[in-house]
């Protein structure tokens, strides 16, 4: 017999990572193939000659996107990158996908074609197969399940839980542009709903919203690394923000950090848009996520062969567990870090 409790705890009181890890302290694998289960950007799983990696994401219709200024077709090419962004975080190579989708009657075949386009297009940029899925019928709106497999050499593989102390730690490209993105679609939005004769204005605005809308996998990234014979410590790419990708890396190593704020790398349309909607463009880069950019820590011997790499800055260094994650100001001030990073059981998109 199940037991019967009074008691109820609400899900968004624990929120995405405290539910994952509610649910994982009671999961052990039973299969000696399996090297890594719930807690790093994917699975591993032994082949004998190399590791298998799978991932798996889900897109809820009024959760993670809003179809009112998302394109199916963009959508489409977000689901299979996002997936794809996870194999790459673990120094490996995506090679399928198979894909779930959940349609209500208000979608069309045409509205299918358009999701698989934006699919198929992401998967020939990365050389992936689309091996498969499954189809249904959904009363709540668009459902999206994409499952990426992938491969890593043994010797090659990155955990979470790799980062030493005193190693420095890597970002690659710039943080904050999609949520800024996000920003100025949701208030084009607003204002269409106010007025729907005032046509939606994105002037001005095309690289922020081409990071929300349009994210890239960094495979070059991974392939600038690998070609200069560098293979990071640890690594796990930007979804929920930089604040709570670096809680993830320091919890699952038993260390902390400094990072310094100016060092952050920002655009300078991400910034522009901070100003304009009073964002604090460094808050945009801590906790705004959907980046899908690379952070990962480094052996300060491979400094000069990372410097090399276009696209990498160096943000900091990785501290003894006891010294806690903080941040170090524009003006020398040390502020402890919080990881405030988007929350799937938290948040909902307006």
């Amino acid at each position: 017999m199940f037991e019967n409790k009074n008691s109820r705890t609400e899900l968004s009181d624990l929120g995405e990572f405290g539910l994952i890890s509610h649910l994982a302290a009671n999961i052990k694998s039973k299969n000696l193939k399996t090297i890594k289960g719930i807690g790093d950007d994917c699975a591993v799983i032994d082949r004998g000659d190399h590791f298998e990696l799978v991932t798996c994401d889900l897109l809820l219709e009024g959760v993670h996107f809003d179809l009112s200024f998302y394109p199916l077709k963009h959508l489409g090419y977000k689901a299979v990158m996002v997936n794809l962004s996870d194999i790459y975080a673990m120094n490996g190579t995506p090679e399928r996908i198979v894909v779930g989708l959940g349609l209500s009657n208000r979608f069309s075949l045409e509205a299918g074609e358009e999701l698989y386009e934006g699919m198929l297009l992401a998967c020939d940029r990365h050389n992936v197969d689309l091996v498969g899925g499954d189809t249904t019928s959904s009363r709540s709106g668009l459902v999206l399940s994409v499952t990426a497999i992938g491969s890593v050499a043994k010797e090659s593989v990155v955990y979470r839980s790799g980062a030493a102390e005193n190693d420095l730690i890597c970002v690659s490209g710039d943080l904050g542009a999609a949520f800024a993105g996000l920003q100025i679609l949701n208030r084009e939005k607003k204002v269409f709903i106010e007025n729907p004769n005032i046509q939606p204005d994105l002037s001005g605005f095309d690289y922020a919203v081409e990071r929300q809308l349009k994210p890239e996998a960094r495979k070059d990234i991974v392939g600038a690394l690998k070609s200069n014979d560098v293979v990071p410590t640890s690594m796990i790419d930007i979804s929920d923000g930089l604040a709570s990708e670096l809680f993830h890396i320091c919890v699952a190593s038993s260390k902390g950090c400094r990072i310094y704020e100016d060092k952050i790398p920002i655009d300078v349309e991400t910034v522009a848009i901070a100003e304009e909607l009073n964002i604090n463009p460094t808050v945009a880069a801590l906790n705004g996520g959907e980046d899908y950019e690379l952070l990962f820590t480094i052996r300060q011997s491979d400094f000069e062969k990372v410097k090399a790499i276009t696209g990498v800055s160096v943000i900091g260094y990785v501290t003894a567990e006891s010294a806690g994650l903080a941040l170090i100001d524009k003006s020398e001030h040390e502020t402890p870090l919080k990881a405030q990073g988007w929350d799937g059981l938290k948040m909902r998109q307006e």
